[in-house]
């Protein structure tokens, strides 16, 4: 094997990650760009100096560096992994295709003041919340700082720190130092042993002095002439090699230099601060803000000083023992801008932020959505960078409130709140996931592909199933939020496929156990005032006590709230945040199990026309409707108290009549090719099959098809010889398909990895079109029928649920990523190609289904039949308000 360090490091680390070449050579490590083969992904692999290496302890090396694995902030490269092999001590960070500050430097001397200034205050930051969390830095310089579209990103985060403490007393071994001579603090240069964050913000303000002047403050033919300068000299006021600099500026980067620690700021914020602020000056301490003229009298200063000290100790006094003040709870209504609309099409589709200032949420993007974040004190809002590769959706908010995780397909991602590159934290995640719990120890919990909770680090890695549900039952568990100091998880339960009963769970991340908390509950927090808040699919809010310890309701539950929008899925558009304020949606709740609904009419330009105005129905889940293939009759499943059941509606005012009475959900009508009956989904046996029934209701409903496993879809080809079935729960989504009256058993026709859904037969029966997420993202794709191994086409760009043929079979309509009804030309010979593709209309206001085709064409093809949620004709997802406070006003209604 040759004893080039590229090809032996290559050789280590092949089953991990793929060198591609080397980037560059530092004080400490050497650099190679390098592919993460798991993740599929470029990262930096930092490998120390071999004379570096050969005194370290690798064990000590790999402990000490954990410590700093765990920050993260938008302006922190994060650490991906570390370890020793084969003699390498390495650690990898995600690549930036950018440049250093040091590269910039070397190209423009000197930088904007405001540009300075900016890249400063967001190095500060970085360098606050890393003090915060006891970590220093001990080696700010520019080389340091990546600059990845104008966002400075800090590296090498605490590896000095490791270095140092892995190294104990033998730094001196290596010849190097830590610290670059020119950034070095005094008390770094003096090698005193006790460092604070005071030096980190020493080199910040050396970093601020050389962007702005060109230089660093001292300068040396060699590093023991600069070391000894720092100690002794003071740097030349920047004011004076830069007239232009502001005085508040000026003074704020004199005050990062004192050479005593103690006479500089005593944290990055408030450096971050001086510098922001005009009004600040370097002023003697005794002033206590008041302007000492030269020449006043002490006699003078006392008369001034004294009345304004004895004003200020009134007030800290009162501060004190006055009486606290509760913050008031102000109610407002959220608008957002033309082409910023939430896009109100997943579970969750908003979070806040932990102190309330800001939310982010699901919103337009050129094909599909992705996440954007609107401020308190911003009208417009802001795309999020990063989450628009696969629609970013479901968003949470990291307890810091300083990361925000997202779903991409069927990966967990998340991305700095100011945007940037997004990380791959799992990729176990079920498609429709239905929320995230990111908890305070810096764990996540979701739901995979096997409808199982797991948890993972942040960080990433391998996610741990901490609840497996049980063996019988259709068991979903959904919408989970974290129980604080990562006590345990509270999760709904949703047990039929509409969700018609619905738990609310507490997981015991301790113990593993979990139990039913609250019956009827859509989804649930816990409040810091020992209460859980939930929200019922009526759409009221409640608080009940609750106990932390025992994780138990200790009490009566206290209606809050009512009046939130509770989707037909009986999901509530509502969240809650650290500080109490409120978010939600405005509108119709659940009922006693469905949304109030209607039929309509839908042109190709979209223009809406109420069926039967007289006609409203409750829509549980996502049960489907059909039209007769004289488009004279509707079949709709509509939702009661007891369940789901089939009903027939002669259009457009005619009667209506009930085709099925079970207390088992019957669901997902379709019209025979003959129109006499109707096959439809029903629970009524062991295991969800087909079941048939003439629509005169003269005979009772027969079993068409029963199968070991559950079905969820079953469409008719044209001439009623074939039958093709979907099956399998998220994540795990089949397609099956049988000829009637001769297969006793399903022929598999798409039974891959990947999710297949929506099925739809052309009208002659030679093309299938489905659904599948193959891509990260679902799609339409269109295969030949029976024989789907003969090839396929893809139909959709960006995006695509819910095919649907027109009855000419030259058209194929779906909707695509941003909610929007598109028709496909299709030309048919011996391969489907699509000839053009044309938007129609905005699909969003109506009820949509992700997994199952829930409208319907006219004979003509000219118009749709959809439903939609009552009130909503003005389109839109309904008023969304946020409550400041919000849990002030919940103290007072428990009696707290």
């Amino acid at each position: 094997m040759s004893d080039d360090p590229i090809h032996r490091l290559s050789a280590a680390l092949e089953s991990r990650y793929r060198i591609d070449r080397e980037l560059g050579e530092g004080g400490m490590a050497t650099v190679y760009l390098a592919e993460d083969l798991k993740h599929e992904r470029k990262v930096a692999v930092k490998v120390l100096r071999p004379e570096l290496a050969a005194v370290l302890g690798a064990e000590r090396f790999v402990q000490e560096i954990k410590t700093t694995a765990g920050l993260q902030h938008p302006h922190i490269l994060p650490l991906h992994d570390s370890g020793e092999i084969e003699g390498f001590l390495y650690y990898v960070m995600p690549f930036i295709d950018g440049e250093t500050l040091r590269d910039k430097l070397n190209r423009e001397t000197q930088l904007g003041i405001d540009e300075a200034v900016k890249i400063t205050t967001e190095v500060a930051d970085a360098l606050d919340y890393a003090h915060r969390h006891d970590v220093i830095h001990r080696d700010i310089k520019p080389e340091n700082i990546l600059l990845h579209d104008g966002r400075p990103m800090v590296t090498d985060f605490g590896i000095a720190l490791a270095v140092s403490a892995a190294a104990g007393g033998r730094m001196t071994e290596t010849g190097m130092s830590l610290g670059t001579p020119h950034y070095m603090s005094p008390e770094q240069a003096t090698a005193e042993k006790d460092i604070t964050a005071r030096s980190d913000v020493y080199s910040l303000g050396s970093v601020l002095y050389e962007m702005l002047t060109g230089e660093p403050p001292h300068s040396g033919g060699s590093a023991q002439q600069i070391i000894m300068k720092i100690v002794t000299d003071t740097a030349r006021p920047i004011i004076e090699l830069r007239k232009s600099v502001p005085a508040n500026v000026a003074a704020a980067v004199a005050k990062s230099l004192e050479k005593v620690a103690a006479d500089r700021f005593e944290s990055a914020a408030r450096f971050a601060a001086a510098l922001n602020d005009p009004g600040f000056s370097v002023a003697l301490p005794t002033t206590v803000g008041v302007e000492v003229r030269p020449g006043a009298g002490r006699r003078n200063w006392q008369a001034i000083a004294w009345p304004v000290l004895a004003f200020f100790a009134g007030a800290v006094v009162w501060g004190w023992l006055g009486p606290e003040t509760a913050p008031s709870v102000a109610r407002y209504g959220l608008a957002l801008p033309e082409g910023q609309e939430l896009a109100d099409v997943v579970m969750p589709s908003f979070a806040l932020a932990p102190d309330g200032s800001w939310i982010v949420y699901d919103g337009p993007a050129e094909s599909g959505t992705q996440l954007w974040v609107k401020r308190r004190d911003g009208y417009e809002a802001t795309p999020l960078a990063g989450t628009g590769h696969g629609g970013g959706s479901a968003p949470a908010v990291s307890p810091d409130g300083e990361w925000i995780v997202f779903t991409d397909g069927g990966a967990l991602r998340k991305v700095p709140r100011g945007g940037g590159s997004a990380i791959t934290v799992a990729d176990s995640v079920n498609q429709n996931t239905y929320g995230i719990a990111w908890l305070d120890d810096r764990t996540i919990v979701y739901r995979d592909q096997a409808n199982r909770l797991r948890r993972v680090t942040d960080m990433g890695g391998d996610a741990d199933v901490v609840w497996t549900a049980p063996d019988t039952g259709d068991w979903r568990p959904r919408l989970p939020t974290p129980l604080p100091g990562a006590r345990g998880v509270l999760f709904n339960q949703c047990t039929t496929s509409a969700c018609l009963e619905q738990t609310m769970w507490v997981l015991d991340l301790q113990s593993g156990e979990a139990r039913v908390l609250v019956r009827e509950a859509s989804q649930a927090w816990y409040a810091d005032f020992g209460h859980v808040i939930y929200v019922r699919p009526d759409g009221g809010v409640f608080a009940a006590p609750f106990d932390l310890g025992s994780l138990t309701v200790t009490g009566p539950a206290v209606p809050v709230l009512e009046g939130v929008k509770v989707d037909a899925a009986r999901n509530p558009d509502f969240a809650l945040s650290l500080s109490g304020s409120l978010l939600m949606i405005a509108g119709p709740g659940g009922g006693p199990g469905a949304v109030p609904s209607e039929a309509v009419w839908v042109s190709r330009e979209g223009i809406v026309s109420v069926i039967d105005p007289d006609w409203t129905f409750g829509t549980g889940g996502n049960g489907g409707m059909s039209l007769s293939p004289d488009g004279t009759r509707l079949a709709v499943h509509v939702q009661g108290p007891g369940g789901g059941d089939i009903w027939i509606k002669d259009l457009d005012r005619g009667p209506r009549s009930r085709l099925t009475v079970d207390p088992a959900a019957d669901f997902r009508p379709r019209w025979t090719p003959d129109g006499q009956s109707l096959s439809f989904i029903s629970g009524r046996g062991p295991t969800l099959d087909v079941y048939v029934r003439p629509a005169d209701q003269t005979r009772p409903a027969e079993l068409l098809v029963d199968l070991d496993d559950p079905v969820f879809e079953a469409v008719w080809s044209g001439d009623g010889s074939w039958l093709v079935l979907r099956g399998g729960g998220a994540g795990e989504r089949d397609v099956w398909a049988m000829q009637v009256g001769l297969d006793s058993v399903p022929r598999p026709l798409l039974t891959s990895g990947f999710d297949e859904s929506a099925v739809a037969l052309s009208p002659d029966g030679r093309w299938l079109a489905y659904q599948s997420n193959e891509t990260g993202q679902d799609e339409i794709y269109v295969r030949p029928f029976p024989d789907v191994t003969l090839g396929k086409t893809p139909v959709s760009v960006g995006g695509g649920t819910m095919p649907l043929w027109a009855h000419s079979g030259r058209e194929l309509f779906y909707v695509d990523g941003g909610g929007r009804m598109v028709s496909a030309q299709i030309v048919a010979s011996t391969m489907a190609q699509v000839s053009e593709r044309h938007v129609l209309f905005d699909a969003t206001p109506f009820i949509l289904d992700a997994n199952n085709t829930n409208f319907d064409i006219a004979p003509d093809d000219e118009r749709f039949i959809m439903q939609r949620v009552i009130g909503s004709d003005a389109g839109g997802v309904g008023s969304l308000i946020l409550v400041e406070n919000w849990f002030e006003e919940v103290k007072q209604r428990v009696g707290r």
